[in-house]
């Protein structure tokens, strides 16, 4: 990281947020570090609205590329997630410049295609956690404030002393086969979901642990899995009794919980093994 103020841009290649919330974000950021604030710089691309997307696919691959291939910015953050991330990856990732390789990149949920795509291609500073638009949940500011302690002073919790790596688990399940998936061989693998139904995640975790390249980690963690829709009839099994059935299946150790999540406790994961970073 440079020395200096840390230099910070948002994009959303996914769905848009609203100019309030940059606006309570780099507030946050003020109060948090009046003594050196962190330069958080929203790309304008963040506020376009095309449908479901934040502009359109190539207004969306356009700002990530600036923010990305751009040295004067330390790091990349998701503004939040949505749909939209998996449209950008194939034909961006090879546009990526040196410069791109020295950023962390912070996101979680829709952008964990993106995450995965940059671990892929061995990019050091691929780090799951809470995004700006995290500060619209009640309490949000809580996890706003961890992602910032992180970008700005390389604070986060000790995920492991194996390499790890976290994700949504409709996100994993999409993007194996395919260019964005990362290897994971040797790694604790943390899982977590948001707004499906107990069966879909059956059927996700089936199709996970029925890979061959995820049967190479070293164990599964599940985070929580929230705003389940209730099933008719009910289905029997809670999250965690479907993790530990189709780890048992598959053979991959089940590890226990993982403190990650769509919430406020949401914690920042750096993929790969813990490196301590320097506060500039």
């Amino acid at each position: 990281m440079r020395e200096g103020i840390v230099r910070i841009g948002v994009v959303a290649p996914a769905s848009r947020i609203d100019v309030s919330v940059a606006d309570r974000v780099a507030a946050l950021g003020r109060r948090l570090y009046p003594d050196h604030s962190p330069e958080i710089v929203f790309h304008p691309q963040c506020f376009l609205s095309s449908g479901h997307f934040a502009g359109d696919d190539e207004a969306r691959a356009r700002a990530f590329l600036e923010v990305a291939n751009d040295d004067s910015f330390d790091a990349l953050w998701f503004a939040r997630g949505g749909y939209g991330a998996c449209r950008l990856g194939e034909p961006l990732l090879p546009a990526l410049t040196a410069a791109a390789r020295e950023k962390t990149y912070l996101g979680y949920s829709d952008a964990g295609f993106l995450l995965a795509g940059l671990y892929r291609q061995g990019f050091p500073g691929v780090t799951h956690g809470p995004m700006p638009a995290d500060i619209n949940r009640p309490g949000g500011e809580t996890a706003v404030a961890r992602a910032l302690a992180f970008l700005v002073d390389g604070a986060a919790d000790r995920p492991e002393s194996a390499p790890a790596a976290a994700f949504n688990i409709t996100i994993l399940s999409h993007l194996l086969g395919t260019p964005f998936e990362p290897d994971l061989s040797g790694h604790v693998l943390m899982l977590e979901e948001v707004s499906e139904h107990l069966y879909a995640i059956d059927r996700a975790l089936f199709h996970l642990t029925s890979t061959p390249s995820i049967r190479r980690v070293a164990g599964i963690k599940l985070g929580r899995c929230s705003d389940i829709p209730p099933n008719q009839p009910d289905f029997g099994q809670n999250a965690e009794e479907i993790a530990r059935h189709w780890c048992a299946v598959s053979g991959i150790p089940y590890l226990g919980r993982a403190d990650i999540g769509h919430d406020i406790d949401n914690k920042v994961v750096p993929f790969g093994r813990w490196r301590v970073r320097r506060s500039s």
